[in-house]
């Protein structure tokens, strides 16, 4: 058996590895998403309508097969451990985005994001590891943390991918962008070592079915809305995602528009950054439902404005308040998912989250594209902006009305 003062080390040493496998994920994943739409545009001879609408579909389809696999991983990860999974979203995803730099056409592209969303997933995966090694009452910080790692990536990913993109071309950046994902395997495979973690609990079982995993989910109210406000908060997020770049050209003109659009992305993950892991501890302290409702709300104001903007400064400052707010959304939300799900099934449970997630990429993308191309890119915004105070409205409701269930309590029991 483990001494407590090793597996204190052992976990601390996995977060600290884990941060880098994160760094290098999110950061090459966000290289690309700023120029997704321009690739397009390089493609052929295409309308502005035909590159919004198919920078949407391009983008979401990743999720389709994404959305099917987390929680099948999440399960395999249950039962096998974590750490051979990580190995293999990373290289698959390494493979797939290297064939991507030698796409000829629209239909190659889409169907090579439709292969690697089998390998999505490597970040929550990864939250799974930690989160089943953490303590419930550090839960936030520690997932706060770690996500500073993911965040990083993304603020540096779309500078450093509007650079590349700039001077040497689209298919190169996808090429690059193959080769840092693959460290993020290799240090996994040399840097990691996965505790397997005892059911301590008598009331908690050692494996759990698929059907008893989602009665927990069903029968646990808060939890259940929780989850489902991942797909509503995605949907938000992703619907202008694909299409920052050509509102960053109609606001600020065609000239280094690579690189703006990845100024645009970055100031976000800087804003996200600097309070992801404040958000984590506050949670930790007053209740992780309290502050996943503060967040919604602010983000929901925050992208309401958006829509009028007039010049960079004004759209990048409204961007970087959003990341303020979205930074917190994920370590809280997780770290509650810790608190409410056994041990067993915590892999199975965040491979649900996941899906729902994914299912808000999808779903995101392509209504940001529609929307985008029959009222105009602004229109994208106010439907944003009112689907996350929506969102934070029901989260206000389900909390007051299951408050007996409610996170802070269990928390101080």
């Amino acid at each position: 058996m483990l001494s407590i003062s090793y597996q204190k080390s052992l976990v601390k040493r996995n977060v600290s590895i884990m941060w880098f496998a994160n760094f290098f994920v999110a950061g090459s994943m966000t290289m690309v998403i700023p120029f997704i739409s321009l690739y397009i545009e390089s493609l052929g001879n295409f309308t502005d309508s035909y590159v919004q609408s198919w920078s949407g579909w391009v983008f979401a389809v990743t999720f389709i097969t994404a959305f099917i696999f987390s929680p099948i991983w999440g399960r395999i990860g249950d039962k096998y451990g974590r750490k051979k999974i990580l190995i293999m979203s990373a290289t698959g995803l390494s493979v797939s985005l290297l064939l991507m730099g030698f796409a000829t056409s629209v239909w190659q592209l889409f169907l090579l994001r439709f292969f690697m969303g089998i390998f999505t997933g490597f970040i929550p995966m990864s939250q799974a590891l930690i989160s089943t090694q953490t303590k419930k009452e550090d839960a936030g910080r520690v997932l706060g943390t770690l996500q500073t790692g993911s965040v990083t990536g993304t603020l540096m990913g779309p500078l450093l991918g509007g650079v590349l993109a700039d001077t040497f071309g689209y298919s190169a950046a996808f090429k690059v962008v193959a080769f840092t994902i693959f460290l993020s395997a290799i240090l996994v495979l040399f840097g990691i070592k996965e505790m397997k973690m005892k059911v301590t609990n008598k009331e908690e079982k050692i494996s759990y079915t698929t059907k008893e995993v989602l009665l927990h989910i069903i029968q646990n109210p808060v939890l259940l809305i929780v989850m489902l406000t991942s797909a509503l908060v995605q949907i938000a997020h992703f619907s202008i995602q694909p299409i920052l770049s050509l509102y960053v050209a109609e606001i600020n003109g065609l000239a280094n528009i690579a690189l703006f659009s990845g100024l645009a992305f970055s100031v976000t993950g800087l804003g996200n950054l600097l309070f992801a892991r404040r958000w984590g501890v506050t949670g930790d302290k007053i209740g992780y439902i309290k502050v996943l409702i503060i967040l919604l709300i602010i983000a929901g104001l925050v992208y309401f404005p958006i829509a009028f903007v007039t010049s960079m400064w004004q759209l990048l400052i409204f961007r970087f308040l959003l990341g303020i707010a979205i930074g917190g959304i994920d370590p809280v939300r997780m770290a509650f998912i810790r608190q409410e799900a056994p041990i067993s099934m915590q892999g199975e449970v965040i491979g649900y989250n996941t899906s729902l997630r994914f299912l808000g990429n999808i779903i995101g993308p392509a209504l940001g594209g529609v929307l985008a191309g029959f009222y105009g890119i602004s229109s994208v915004f106010f439907v944003t902006s009112a689907l996350l105070l929506i969102t934070g409205f029901i989260l206000v409701i389900t909390y007051f009305k299951y408050e007996k269930v409610d996170d802070t309590v269990l928390h101080k029991s």
